[in-house]
């Protein structure tokens, strides 16, 4: 974070030092998100917890000083902007090898094959392919980014293909279901609708997927990551451990949602948990006045707490957030917050296919969907990652030119 930190000051200051007063022009793509944190400064006066909003407030800082940075510096051209999406991708394929050296390093020392998938538990930072504190998703998210410039790429060279397939393989190892969907979707996206490939090479193209879905299915630590998804959303639960006394309970979406109270034997697989986190917050919003500005920023998380106890859960549960950042807006923000929210990811996906930069295409479906499953602008890292791609993406004055030129539909 540190490292995080001192590179946007570097950034904002090269921009200041750039000033030219007579040419400064704020475009509305950039006032909604500086709208945003406005809001979220103002929410300081009405929160219900008004430490806990400062301190969130703080690490939101980036929606406003980046966009006022791009609006500042001269917009990059196309050829600029494809050069540092370069050094983008192949900085995450440094972070990709690092991992997988990390991971063999570890399979050597503890013969566990956990070190290849998914990030470690709770309880223990240090196992999985990724640090917990990083979260596989968000990984997930920065690689399949890179992934795409050099899929887009028409001729590729061994290295590069090679790259591919390292990337492609580390985004499965990740295990992320969500990311891995949206990842398969926008690879059929690609090769069918939005390269220039021959009518007759796309039946073998559909087979080369659908092989590579198979691969998917048959890692196993893959597979058990769906079929648990699968199987509590199918029974009403499921036995996890017959080995002691108390079983484990896989609770369903059907119960998430209806049942009353829990046990501390429930099991809260990741889709029935989201599903949770909804009802939660219909029922807060039932029993608050929190409609048009929220509970404050972050102040939700103590109402997410009191309802751990009330549904007598598992210790534990009530410290997630909602994992969910349109609900997160709402709870937090209210209307006006979920608005602006919406508002960007219209401007981004609009853009994105105005522009028919399918790289664009991809960064707007990838945040649309992660931000169903997770609050990833409540993220230092996640609000950081977000807001400089929307600006990059959106700070385009040669609008006839694309990133990625031979995308059409």
């Amino acid at each position: 974070m540190a490292v995080n930190n001192i590179a946007t000051a570097i950034f904002v200051l090269s921009a200041f030092l750039s000033l030219n007063k007579s040419k400064l022009k704020i475009g509305f793509v950039f006032i909604v998100p500086m709208s945003l944190f406005i809001w979220m400064l103002l929410s300081y006066f009405w929160s219900y917890e008004p430490d806990d909003s400062l301190k969130a407030i703080f690490k939101e800082i980036t929606l406003i000083l980046i966009p006022l940075a791009f609006v500042i510096k001269k917009p990059f051209s196309s050829e600029q902007k494809n050069l540092i999406f370069k050094y983008y991708s192949f900085a995450m394929v440094g972070y990709v090898i690092y991992f997988l050296i990390r991971a063999g390093v570890r399979y050597i020392l503890t013969k566990d094959v956990s070190v290849f998938f998914y990030h470690g538990p709770e309880n223990d930072v240090d196992t999985g392919l990724v640090p917990r504190l990083l979260n596989a998703i968000h990984v997930s998210v920065y690689v399949v980014l890179s992934f795409f410039y050099f899929f887009c790429k028409e001729s590729k060279t061994t290295i590069e293909k090679i790259i591919l397939g390292l990337l492609f393989v580390f985004v499965l190892l990740l295990s992320s279901k969500n990311i891995i969907i949206v990842f398969i979707v926008l690879i059929f996206l690609r090769t069918f609708y939005s390269s220039k490939i021959a009518n007759k090479l796309r039946l073998r193209n559909a087979t080369i997927v659908l092989v590579l879905l198979g691969v998917i299915l048959s890692f196993s630590k893959i597979k058990e990551r769906f079929l648990i998804e699968f199987t509590s959303n199918t029974n009403s639960s499921l036995t996890n451990n017959s080995n002691t006394s108390s079983s484990v309970n896989n609770i369903s979406i059907y119960q998430a949602w209806n049942q009353e109270k829990f046990t501390h034997n429930d099991y809260f697989p990741g889709t029935a948990f989201r599903v949770y986190q909804v009802r939660v917050f219909k029922e807060l919003i039932m029993e608050y006045p929190i409609f048009w500005k929220g509970f404050g920023m972050n102040a939700s998380q103590e109402k997410i707490q009191e309802k751990e106890k009330e549904h007598n859960l598992y210790p534990g549960y009530g410290s997630y957030n909602f994992h969910n950042q349109y609900v997160q807006n709402f709870a937090d923000l209210g209307i006006v917050g979920l608005f602006f929210l919406i508002l960007m990811l219209f401007l981004n996906i609009k853009k994105a296919f105005s522009n028919k930069d399918f790289i664009h295409i991809t960064f707007a479906i990838l945040m649309i969907s992660l931000f169903l499953t997770e609050s990833f602008l409540w993220r230092q890292r996640g609000v950081c990652f977000f807001i400089m791609f929307y600006c990059f993406f959106m700070n385009n004055n040669e609008q006839k030119k694309q990133l990625i030129k031979d995308f059409h539909f």
